[in-house]
Protein backbone atom coordinates (compact mmCIF):
# COMPACT_ATOMS: atom_id res chain seq x y z
CA UNK A 1 0.00 0.00 0.00
CA UNK A 2 1.40 3.32 -0.85
CA UNK A 3 1.72 5.72 2.16
CA UNK A 4 0.35 9.21 2.64
CA UNK A 5 3.46 10.32 2.75
CA UNK A 6 4.54 9.48 -0.47
CA UNK A 7 1.40 10.89 -1.99
CA UNK A 8 1.60 14.46 -0.85
CA UNK A 9 3.31 16.59 -3.45
CA UNK A 10 6.91 17.93 -3.08
CA UNK A 11 6.92 21.46 -2.32
CA UNK A 12 5.56 24.36 -0.35
CA UNK A 13 2.79 26.65 -1.36
CA UNK A 14 3.85 30.17 -2.43
CA UNK A 15 1.68 33.35 -2.13
CA UNK A 16 -0.06 32.77 -5.65
CA UNK A 17 0.22 36.50 -6.87
CA UNK A 18 -1.16 35.72 -10.46
CA UNK A 19 -2.29 38.44 -12.63
CA UNK A 20 -3.76 37.92 -16.62
CA UNK A 21 -1.01 38.33 -19.41
CA UNK A 22 1.59 38.68 -17.13
CA UNK A 23 4.13 35.92 -18.83
CA UNK A 24 3.05 36.77 -21.87
CA UNK A 25 7.07 37.01 -22.89
CA UNK A 26 7.55 33.88 -21.88
CA UNK A 27 5.02 31.98 -23.46
CA UNK A 28 5.77 34.11 -26.37
CA UNK A 29 9.68 33.38 -26.58
CA UNK A 30 9.09 29.39 -25.98
CA UNK A 31 6.60 29.43 -28.76
CA UNK A 32 8.67 31.39 -31.33
CA UNK A 33 12.24 29.18 -29.52
CA UNK A 34 10.71 25.70 -29.04
CA UNK A 35 7.33 25.45 -31.16
CA UNK A 36 9.09 23.59 -33.81
CA UNK A 37 9.91 20.52 -31.11
CA UNK A 38 6.69 20.55 -29.95
CA UNK A 39 4.60 20.25 -33.55
CA UNK A 40 7.22 17.21 -33.82
CA UNK A 41 6.40 15.62 -30.63
CA UNK A 42 3.54 13.24 -31.20
CA UNK A 43 1.98 14.31 -27.51
CA UNK A 44 3.28 17.42 -26.45
CA UNK A 45 2.46 17.99 -23.13
CA UNK A 46 3.21 21.04 -21.37
CA UNK A 47 3.03 21.87 -17.38
CA UNK A 48 2.00 25.21 -15.75
CA UNK A 49 3.88 24.60 -12.47
CA UNK A 50 2.44 26.98 -9.45
CA UNK A 51 -0.15 29.04 -11.42
CA UNK A 52 -1.62 30.15 -8.88
CA UNK A 53 -4.92 31.57 -7.17
CA UNK A 54 -6.34 31.99 -10.65
CA UNK A 55 -5.60 29.93 -13.22
CA UNK A 56 -5.56 32.24 -16.14
CA UNK A 57 -1.55 31.93 -17.06
CA UNK A 58 -2.19 28.14 -17.66
CA UNK A 59 -5.19 29.46 -20.52
CA UNK A 60 -3.02 31.80 -21.76
CA UNK A 61 -0.28 29.17 -21.90
CA UNK A 62 -2.25 26.38 -24.27
CA UNK A 63 -3.70 29.16 -26.51
CA UNK A 64 -0.06 30.58 -27.04
CA UNK A 65 0.96 27.37 -27.41
CA UNK A 66 -1.68 26.19 -30.01
CA UNK A 67 -0.55 28.94 -32.27
CA UNK A 68 2.49 26.85 -33.11
CA UNK A 69 1.54 23.26 -31.86
CA UNK A 70 -2.18 22.97 -32.68
CA UNK A 71 -2.06 19.36 -30.58
CA UNK A 72 -0.59 20.71 -27.23
CA UNK A 73 -1.80 19.87 -23.94
CA UNK A 74 -1.70 21.88 -20.76
CA UNK A 75 -1.62 20.45 -17.33
CA UNK A 76 -1.77 23.15 -14.84
CA UNK A 77 -0.61 21.93 -11.56
CA UNK A 78 -0.88 23.16 -7.89
CA UNK A 79 0.15 22.49 -4.89
CA UNK A 80 -2.62 23.97 -3.02
CA UNK A 81 -6.12 21.90 -3.40
CA UNK A 82 -8.08 24.45 -2.88
CA UNK A 83 -6.61 26.43 -6.51
CA UNK A 84 -7.21 23.72 -8.36
CA UNK A 85 -10.52 23.39 -7.23
CA UNK A 86 -11.08 26.72 -8.17
CA UNK A 87 -9.44 26.16 -11.58
CA UNK A 88 -11.26 23.04 -12.59
CA UNK A 89 -14.76 25.08 -14.10
CA UNK A 90 -11.64 26.26 -16.93
CA UNK A 91 -11.02 22.83 -18.17
CA UNK A 92 -11.46 22.58 -21.80
CA UNK A 93 -10.18 20.56 -24.46
CA UNK A 94 -6.29 20.49 -24.01
CA UNK A 95 -6.65 21.74 -20.75
CA UNK A 96 -6.68 20.25 -17.15
CA UNK A 97 -5.53 21.50 -13.64
CA UNK A 98 -4.13 18.46 -11.05
CA UNK A 99 -2.77 18.76 -7.00
CA UNK A 100 0.67 18.38 -7.18
CA UNK A 101 4.53 19.72 -6.64
CA UNK A 102 7.79 19.22 -8.30
CA UNK A 103 6.82 15.59 -8.54
CA UNK A 104 4.52 16.81 -11.81
CA UNK A 105 2.07 14.17 -11.18
CA UNK A 106 1.13 13.51 -15.08
CA UNK A 107 2.14 9.89 -16.27
CA UNK A 108 3.93 10.64 -19.35
CA UNK A 109 7.21 13.14 -19.06
CA UNK A 110 6.28 16.35 -20.62
CA UNK A 111 7.44 18.24 -22.78
CA UNK A 112 7.70 21.50 -21.15
CA UNK A 113 7.46 22.64 -17.15
CA UNK A 114 6.72 26.37 -16.82
CA UNK A 115 7.65 27.05 -13.54
CA UNK A 116 7.24 30.91 -13.24
CA UNK A 117 7.83 33.12 -9.87
CA UNK A 118 8.07 29.72 -7.85
CA UNK A 119 11.64 29.34 -6.54
CA UNK A 120 11.90 32.88 -5.86
CA UNK A 121 10.06 32.13 -3.01
CA UNK A 122 13.18 29.08 -1.80
CA UNK A 123 16.37 29.54 -0.95
CA UNK A 124 18.93 29.76 -3.04
CA UNK A 125 20.64 26.30 -1.75
CA UNK A 126 17.39 24.51 -2.95
CA UNK A 127 17.27 25.66 -6.60
CA UNK A 128 19.69 22.79 -7.79
CA UNK A 129 18.16 19.95 -6.46
CA UNK A 130 14.74 21.71 -7.34
CA UNK A 131 15.95 21.92 -11.18
CA UNK A 132 17.33 18.67 -11.26
CA UNK A 133 14.07 17.07 -10.03
CA UNK A 134 12.22 18.92 -13.00
CA UNK A 135 14.71 18.12 -15.59
CA UNK A 136 14.63 14.39 -14.92
CA UNK A 137 10.93 14.31 -15.64
CA UNK A 138 10.91 15.72 -18.95
CA UNK A 139 10.78 14.12 -22.46
CA UNK A 140 14.07 12.98 -23.06
CA UNK A 141 16.68 13.92 -25.65
CA UNK A 142 15.90 10.99 -29.48
CA UNK A 143 17.80 9.99 -32.26
CA UNK A 144 17.44 8.36 -35.15
CA UNK A 145 18.87 4.63 -36.26
CA UNK A 146 21.90 6.34 -37.00
CA UNK A 147 22.51 8.31 -34.41
CA UNK A 148 21.09 11.83 -35.49
CA UNK A 149 19.66 13.90 -33.48
CA UNK A 150 15.49 14.44 -33.53
CA UNK A 151 14.97 15.96 -30.51
CA UNK A 152 16.96 17.97 -27.90
CA UNK A 153 14.50 16.80 -25.25
CA UNK A 154 12.05 18.64 -23.17
CA UNK A 155 12.41 22.17 -21.95
CA UNK A 156 12.53 23.63 -18.14
CA UNK A 157 11.71 27.57 -18.03
CA UNK A 158 12.06 28.72 -14.86
CA UNK A 159 12.62 32.63 -13.74
CA UNK A 160 10.78 36.03 -12.58
CA UNK A 161 9.04 38.70 -13.56
CA UNK A 162 7.01 41.48 -12.19
CA UNK A 163 3.64 41.80 -11.43
CA UNK A 164 2.53 42.86 -14.73
CA UNK A 165 5.21 41.08 -17.39
CA UNK A 166 7.12 44.23 -18.14
CA UNK A 167 10.57 42.57 -16.52
CA UNK A 168 11.18 39.32 -16.70
CA UNK A 169 14.74 36.69 -16.77
CA UNK A 170 14.46 33.69 -16.96
CA UNK A 171 16.86 30.64 -17.16
CA UNK A 172 15.98 27.39 -19.77
CA UNK A 173 17.26 23.60 -19.33
CA UNK A 174 16.87 20.65 -20.79
CA UNK A 175 17.13 16.99 -19.14
CA UNK A 176 21.29 17.52 -19.46
CA UNK A 177 20.80 20.67 -17.76
CA UNK A 178 21.08 25.00 -17.52
CA UNK A 179 21.36 26.01 -20.98
CA UNK A 180 20.37 29.76 -21.71
CA UNK A 181 19.15 32.99 -19.53
CA UNK A 182 17.02 34.77 -21.64
CA UNK A 183 16.62 39.40 -20.06
CA UNK A 184 12.81 40.38 -21.66
CA UNK A 185 11.54 43.54 -21.35
CA UNK A 186 8.88 46.17 -22.13
CA UNK A 187 11.74 48.59 -23.86
CA UNK A 188 9.45 52.04 -23.47
CA UNK A 189 10.07 51.27 -19.22
CA UNK A 190 13.40 50.34 -19.24
CA UNK A 191 16.24 52.76 -18.00
CA UNK A 192 18.92 50.82 -18.03
CA UNK A 193 19.13 47.02 -18.61
CA UNK A 194 20.45 46.80 -15.06
CA UNK A 195 17.01 47.70 -14.26
CA UNK A 196 16.28 43.77 -15.38
CA UNK A 197 18.80 42.20 -12.05
CA UNK A 198 15.99 42.70 -9.47
CA UNK A 199 13.77 40.10 -11.34
CA UNK A 200 17.11 37.58 -11.94
CA UNK A 201 15.52 33.74 -10.58
CA UNK A 202 16.66 32.72 -7.71
CA UNK A 203 20.19 30.84 -8.58
CA UNK A 204 21.21 34.32 -10.03
CA UNK A 205 19.68 36.86 -8.03
CA UNK A 206 22.00 36.72 -4.60
CA UNK A 207 25.18 36.65 -7.43
CA UNK A 208 24.98 40.22 -8.99
CA UNK A 209 27.77 41.10 -6.77
CA UNK A 210 31.33 41.95 -8.19
CA UNK A 211 33.27 39.08 -8.77
CA UNK A 212 30.43 37.16 -10.29
CA UNK A 213 29.69 36.55 -13.96
CA UNK A 214 26.30 37.86 -13.94
CA UNK A 215 27.28 41.37 -12.26
CA UNK A 216 29.82 41.79 -15.01
CA UNK A 217 27.66 40.92 -17.53
CA UNK A 218 24.97 43.32 -16.33
CA UNK A 219 27.71 45.92 -16.10
CA UNK A 220 28.84 45.23 -19.69
CA UNK A 221 25.51 45.78 -20.84
CA UNK A 222 24.44 49.04 -19.01
CA UNK A 223 28.00 50.35 -20.77
CA UNK A 224 26.77 49.34 -24.32
CA UNK A 225 23.57 50.72 -23.59
CA UNK A 226 25.25 54.06 -22.73
CA UNK A 227 27.10 53.74 -25.82
CA UNK A 228 24.34 53.31 -27.62
CA UNK A 229 22.74 56.65 -26.54
CA UNK A 230 23.02 58.74 -30.41
CA UNK A 231 20.31 55.47 -31.19
CA UNK A 232 17.70 56.49 -28.86
CA UNK A 233 16.40 59.42 -31.22
CA UNK A 234 15.21 56.53 -33.21
CA UNK A 235 13.79 54.70 -30.43
CA UNK A 236 14.17 52.38 -27.95
CA UNK A 237 13.65 49.14 -29.74
CA UNK A 238 17.07 50.71 -31.83
CA UNK A 239 18.83 51.39 -28.85
CA UNK A 240 18.59 47.58 -28.00
CA UNK A 241 19.40 46.29 -30.94
CA UNK A 242 22.96 48.17 -30.95
CA UNK A 243 23.76 47.81 -27.07
CA UNK A 244 23.08 44.15 -27.71
CA UNK A 245 24.90 43.67 -31.09
CA UNK A 246 27.51 45.24 -28.79
CA UNK A 247 27.44 42.51 -26.23
CA UNK A 248 28.28 40.11 -28.71
CA UNK A 249 31.92 40.53 -28.80
CA UNK A 250 32.18 39.35 -25.42
CA UNK A 251 29.58 37.60 -24.30
CA UNK A 252 27.98 34.41 -25.98
CA UNK A 253 24.29 35.96 -27.29
CA UNK A 254 22.64 32.96 -28.66
CA UNK A 255 19.66 34.64 -30.61
CA UNK A 256 19.59 37.50 -33.22
CA UNK A 257 18.30 40.95 -34.18
CA UNK A 258 14.77 39.09 -34.42
CA UNK A 259 14.22 37.80 -30.66
CA UNK A 260 16.23 41.44 -29.60
CA UNK A 261 13.34 43.28 -31.77
CA UNK A 262 11.03 41.87 -28.84
CA UNK A 263 13.39 43.50 -26.09
CA UNK A 264 14.94 39.93 -25.26
CA UNK A 265 18.59 38.64 -25.33
CA UNK A 266 19.55 35.00 -24.54
CA UNK A 267 22.97 33.91 -23.48
CA UNK A 268 24.31 30.40 -22.41
CA UNK A 269 24.21 29.78 -18.88
CA UNK A 270 27.71 29.02 -18.89
CA UNK A 271 28.99 32.51 -19.62
CA UNK A 272 26.36 33.64 -16.12
CA UNK A 273 26.70 30.74 -13.94
CA UNK A 274 27.56 31.51 -10.38
CA UNK A 275 31.42 30.98 -10.00
CA UNK A 276 30.55 28.55 -7.13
Amino acid sequence: MTSRAATRPVGTVTRGTTNPNRLRRMDRWIAATYGAELRRAADPVAIDLGYGAAPWTAVELLARLRAAAPHARVVGVEIEPARVAAARPYERDGLVFRHGGFEIPVPQRPHLIRAANVLRQYDEAEVAAVWERLCSRLAPATEDSQGRRLSRGGLLVEGTCDEIGRRHVWVALGPEGARTVTFATRLGSLERPSDLAERLPKALIHRNVPGEPVHAFLRDFDRAWAAAAPYASYGARQRWIRAVRDLTADWPVTDGPVRWRQGEVTVRWAALAPRT
